[in-house]
């Protein structure tokens, strides 16, 4: 193959892309598709017809796009307006073609002379969302001096963010550590509602999860501030120091805020690094009806923040900043000669502070979405979301069949179809097979409930009040 050849296919199957692609939206928004499909694997595989172009090559032309249209319609169709199940939004176009971008130019930018323009958008976006925070934004100028401002970097993730975050906390409390290992009296304090992945930090850390004091909760899951001191000092009784108290901005399974005041007062007094797992929630930071939600933030020591949730970021784009950078900047240790040594350099290499070499050029996508929307734009997406999930709470609450366990303060809604506890599970299959709704479930005082994230901006009350009906036959059968 020519390269005027390769060239003429790439710009022929890209136009094939884009309009196929505007049509499984078209088709997603109006239903004409179902929000999910779960085949059976190997049926799947076979349907993809995937064998024959690793051997004959040649998917191009009219071939990728019949590929690409048997793709697409396995997809689970985020932008369907019955798709309510996780935490996953139907990206904003520019950001999609940020992920184009990125992965045509292939800068792999976390080393600053891989990708220039890559790395100056995430230091410019990571201030972005620190100024959000109500922290000081870090220099862009090379070799700024030391100083008291704050940090950060994007990250594939928030498990990988949570798991940076917390190495900052301990290279603080046990800077030997890259040379000596782990101390073997690090704690953690940390709700019973994190999510899963502080538990997997800390067996990654290898403090191990023996190593977690569960902090008590109210009856919805939110960090009693009273009960602080004596679940320290329980960790302390257990010859533990505290290396970080985790706290949630919001919940997964509820989506509801610790209060950070109180516990950053706490933190503060005790001396523990707080570490607010905002993944989610930290996004209410854009709405001045929304942000005393978050009240006290920006006394907390870290924070995590997920572009690809409610900021309509297509994945993965995850923050993670840090009220002081040298604590970040001091997390990882390292020596490779053919990336570390002395240089003129002109820029900054973000390697220095995470897990990862090679990383995507992930503020270029934040940033391109952001220029889209504006602040406004998204922080009105935030409150429409918000309103949603409450307007659906007051609607089920009113419903003789149906009940809510909290009030949301996010757009996560839980509620109960009658006195239902695992039927739930099998009511949520019955409505995938169907294809009309995707829903998820959490666990909550020991009872299943059904959970419903309203994620889609095209999602209406009529969708509610349809799948209300929907549960009720799928109920009666």
């Amino acid at each position: 193959m020519t390269r005027h050849t390769a060239q003429a296919n790439f710009v022929d199957d890209a136009e094939r892309l884009i309009r196929l692609l505007q049509h499984y939206r078209e088709q997603s928004v109006s239903r004409q598709r179902p929000v999910i499909q779960l085949p059976p694997l190997g049926e799947l595989v076979e349907r993809l017809q995937l064998n024959a172009p690793l051997r004959q090559g040649g998917l191009q032309g009219d071939a990728l796009e019949a590929f690409l249209e048997r793709y697409l319609d396995a997809t689970t169709r985020l932008h369907h307006p019955g798709f309510l199940a996780h935490q996953t939004p139907p990206p904003h176009p520019s950001g999609a073609l940020g992920s184009l971008v990125d992965g045509f130019t292939n800068n792999p930018m976390a080393i600053y002379e891989m990708g220039p323009p890559a790395a100056a958008i995430e230091l410019f976006m990571v201030n972005w969302l620190l100024r959000q925070v109500g922290w000081t934004e870090q220099p862009l100028s090379p070799g700024a001096a030391a100083g008291e401002y704050a940090g950060g970097v994007l990250t594939h993730g928030g498990s990988l963010a949570n798991l940076t975050a917390l190495i900052a906390a301990r290279s603080r409390i046990a800077p030997e550590v890259w040379r000596d290992g782990n101390p073997g009296d690090l704690g953690l304090l940390a709700s019973p509602q994190n999510h899963y992945s502080v538990a997997r930090a800390a067996g990654i850390l290898g403090l191990g999860t023996r190593a977690i004091e569960s902090l008590e909760v109210d009856a919805l899951g939110r960090i009693r501030p009273d009960r602080l001191p004596v679940a320290l000092d329980r960790l302390r009784d257990a010859g533990r120091r505290p290396m970080a108290l985790v706290a949630n901005a919001c919940s997964t399974a509820l989506g509801l805020y610790d209060p950070l005041e109180e516990i950053a007062a706490f933190c503060r007094e005790e001396g523990i690094w707080l570490h607010v797992d905002g993944a989610h929630g930290a996004s209410a930071l854009l709405s001045p009806k929304l942000r005393p939600l978050l009240r006290g933030i920006e006394q907390a020591d870290s924070l995590i923040w997920d572009a690809h949730k409610m900021l309509l970021t297509p994945p993965l784009c995850a923050a993670v900043l840090v009220r002081d950078h040298r604590w970040l900047d001091q997390a990882f240790e390292q020596e490779a000669s053919y990336l570390f040594h002395d240089k003129q350099q002109p820029g900054v290499d973000l390697i220095q502070r995470t897990v990862e070499c090679t990383k995507a050029a992930l503020g270029l996508k934040l940033y391109l979405v952001v220029a889209a929307l504006g602040e406004t734009g998204l922080a009105r997406y935030v409150e429409e979301q918000t309103a949603l999930a409450q307007q659906a709470w007051r609607y089920f609450n009113e419903q003789g069949d149906f009940s809510c366990p909290a009030e949301p303060q996010s757009n996560i809604l839980c509620f109960a179809y009658a006195d239902w506890n695992e039927e739930h599970l099998a009511l949520r299959d019955r409505l995938i097979e169907a294809g009309d709704f995707h829903l998820s479930t959490a666990r909550i005082n020991d009872r299943w409930h059904l959970r419903a994230v309203f994620m889609n901006p095209q999602t209406r009350m009529k969708d509610v009040e349809n799948l209300a009906q929907a549960i009720r036959k799928a109920a009666a059968e």
